[in-house]
């Protein structure tokens, strides 16, 4: 019961953060667009390396130097590119453009869909401190208990991932109306923006340090 209660308080205290995944998820919550997709991709994500992690791979990274500069290179670059297609966003008219919700026309959703999967992989894995935290950190955790009690630890790891993830996206289903105007969907871009880049220089300080 320990390792898993110890597992659920790492898990937590790991994505408890203001990251890409966060303001993602958090997003389509506020946007109501494909919340649970959304939320999925990201754990999904985050449950497959929870488990590289406690099965022992999180060596590989550690004796490889160069895998994290390039996991960095990937994450400025990404963080980048969302965050200039949102500040582009922030300065059009949301009402002149058909919206991408889940009424949509077949073509449009599946396109849409598309796009949440990709988006929700890229930031879950191009983002380096998933790497560094949850398998490297998390897996050199788990590799204190032996079998069965690291699997404990690996489930409440997850658990904390679960609960985490589909809580900001649907409770930001919550705060849905304050954005449902032209202008606080602006707001709701240009924040999203800010938080790209703010997430991207962090990235980049670190590839120079």
């Amino acid at each position: 019961m320990i390792p898993f209660l110890e597992g659920i308080a790492l898990g937590a205290s790991l994505i408890i953060a203001i990251g890409p995944q966060n303001a993602f998820v958090i997003q389509q919550g506020i946007l109501r667009q494909h919340v649970f997709l959304a939320a999925f991709v990201c754990t999904l994500v985050d449950v497959v390396l929870i488990i590289v992690g406690a099965a022992g791979f999180g060596t590989l990274i550690a004796i490889i130097p160069s895998l994290k500069t390039y996991f960095l290179w990937g994450g400025i670059l990404f963080l980048m590119g969302y965050g200039t297609l949102s500040l582009i966003s922030s300065f059009k008219d949301p009402g002149d453009e058909e919206s991408l919700g889940e009424n949509e026309s077949g073509y449009s959703t599946k396109i849409n869909r598309k796009s949440i999967i990709i988006t929700a992989a890229g930031f879950s894995l191009l983002n380096p401190h998933v790497y560094l935290d949850t398998v490297i950190l998390l897996g050199g955790l788990a590799a204190q208990y032996e079998i069965p009690e690291r699997n404990y630890f690996a489930f409440g790891a997850i658990m904390a991932s679960v609960v985490w993830f589909y809580g900001i996206g649907y409770g930001a289903t919550l705060v849905a109306p304050w954005f449902e105007s032209s202008r606080g969907k602006r707001i709701l871009d240009l924040v999203i923006a800010m938080i790209m880049f703010v997430l991207a220089f962090v990235l980049m300080l670190n590839v120079l340090d």
